[in-house]
């Protein structure tokens, strides 16, 4: 496909009167990995329930995998593939049974070669016997993704599908997921860990239901126009709780035996942060912003649509 997978504009869904997708514009190129990043209730879930058909829009227009959103829901649910933030499927049944149920509802023409062929691409064949109840988090992940793509979606959606996983089993869940793009699937994931972010070839940041970044992370960062440095010393303790207040300095935050200070008045900041370090005996050095400067900043600006 030429045309992006994901082309939605403007999109509203509201419960109680409450926007709780407010204007959501968003474009996912075919083959892309794109990050949805936003804190809780921030409107994640529904906005990638609207996308794939599964909820009706109030109001707004777009287009996933070709199909019109507003009129072919149900042609985009059999294209796409969906990973719940909860494990969602039997755990009094193995892993080989609860794909066979899902072979089933997707009516494939061969389920048993469906099965197998989805067993062996996900490294689970030696488990297939074993109850979905029984398996570590990792596990789980790993079977849900299989239920996932086992119909040969062109697109993949994963609503935080990390929470609660062990590193190792992150860092095996992304590569799998960068192994299934190269093989020309797109996916959208929301979630909450950077170093997940940072994996993801574009992110959309999604606050209290708008969407208020998009881009590469380098591109995010960029435009966010903060300037960070980082105090270290003994006397760093001392140091954050003479600096919050002060003028340019927006976030300061521990990390190990030293502070990151971080502010949009790069001169305010640098003139607030060296009359601390002089005084509390700390050193003083630039550093690069990161991605959870950003997000935080990105939190604390944005207006509670529930208050």
């Amino acid at each position: 496909m030429t045309e992006p997978a994901i082309a939605v504009r403007d999109l509203v869904k509201r419960f109680g009167g409450r926007a709780v997708v407010d204007r959501v514009s968003l474009t996912v190129a075919c083959g892309e990995i794109a990050g949805f990043l936003g804190p809780n209730g921030s409107g994640k879930t529904t906005t990638i329930r609207l996308m794939c058909g599964l909820l009706t829009p109030d109001s707004g227009s777009g287009t996933v995998l070709g199909r019109d959103i507003l009129r072919e829901g149900a042609a985009i649910k059999r294209d796409v593939g969906y990973m719940t933030q909860r494990f969602s499927y039997y755990e009094d049944l193995t892993i080989e049974e609860n794909l066979r149920f899902v072979a089933g509802l997707y009516e494939l023409p061969d389920r048993q070669a469906a099965v197998s062929a989805t067993l062996a691409d996900l490294g689970l064949t030696s488990r297939r016997a074993q109850l979905a109840g029984s398996l570590s988090g990792g596990w789980k992940q790993r079977l849900a993704l299989a239920a996932c793509i086992m119909h040969r979606p062109r697109l993949l959606m994963l609503d935080e599908p990390t929470a609660g996983v062990d590193p190792k089993a992150r860092r095996d869940f992304w590569d799998e997921i960068h192994r299934l793009a190269a093989e020309g699937l797109t996916v959208l994931v929301s979630t909450h860990y950077m170093d997940e972010a940072e994996r993801c070839h574009r992110i959309n940041y999604i606050s209290y239901g708008r969407l208020v970044a998009t881009g590469t992370v380098a591109e995010v960062v960029a435009g966010a126009g903060l300037t960070t440095f980082v105090l270290a010393g003994a006397g760093t303790a001392r140091a954050a709780e003479r600096l919050r207040g002060m003028p340019g300095v927006d976030q300061v935050a521990p990390f190990g035996a030293a502070l990151h200070v971080v502010g949009h008045d790069a001169v305010a900041l640098r003139a607030s942060a060296a009359a601390v370090a002089a005084e509390t005996g700390t050193t003083l050095t630039p550093s690069e912003t990161s991605l959870e400067d950003v997000f935080i900043q990105l939190m604390g600006q944005a207006q509670d649509n529930v208050a």
